[in-house]
């Protein structure tokens, strides 16, 4: 009499068990350090966009008499400055492209610094960027630290 053998298709669970915990490992490795680039691509894409915002604002207001871009007529004793005007004064005269995204929260609005008014003294995230034209200074509006213990504020 011939004796048959029956295979089993499937995996034991103990296999199952096996792959489950090398593909978990294998993660805990992994993530943490896609999310480290992810947080330094960020990080680079900021400082890229505040340099190049920086240099725009600066050859606006070497072409203008030192006057930065945001006030109404380019006069900074009349009321303001605006988002708007800033916007329309670097994209018509082709200072920038695009409306600058910041690339933590995604937001290109500005919050625009009277004269009159100082800096803030932190971030609050509720805007793309912070812009006060009197003193031409450009900053990220994000809280925190970068991935070198630099206040994002800061740069």
């Amino acid at each position: 009499m011939k004796l048959l053998r029956r295979y089993n298709a499937g995996f034991s669970f103990f296999e199952i068990m096996i792959a489950i915990i090398i593909i978990g490992i294998l993660a805990a490795v992994v993530i943490p350090e896609i999310q480290d680039r992810s947080q330094q691509a960020k990080e680079a894409a900021a400082k890229e966009t505040l340099q190049i915002m920086r240099n725009a604002i600066g050859c606006y207001a070497a072409k203008n008499g030192g006057i930065a871009p945001g006030y109404p007529n380019n006069n900074p004793t009349l009321p303001g400055p605006l988002e708007g005007t800033f916007y329309l004064k670097m994209l018509k005269n082709g200072y920038i492209t695009t409306r600058p995204e910041n690339p933590f929260n995604h937001l290109t609005t500005i919050k625009m610094i009277k004269n009159d008014n100082p800096l803030p003294v932190a971030a609050t995230g509720q805007y793309g960027w912070i812009y006060k034209p009197l003193i031409k200074t450009f900053k990220i509006d994000w809280l925190g630290t970068d991935s070198q213990g630099i206040s994002y504020y800061d740069y």
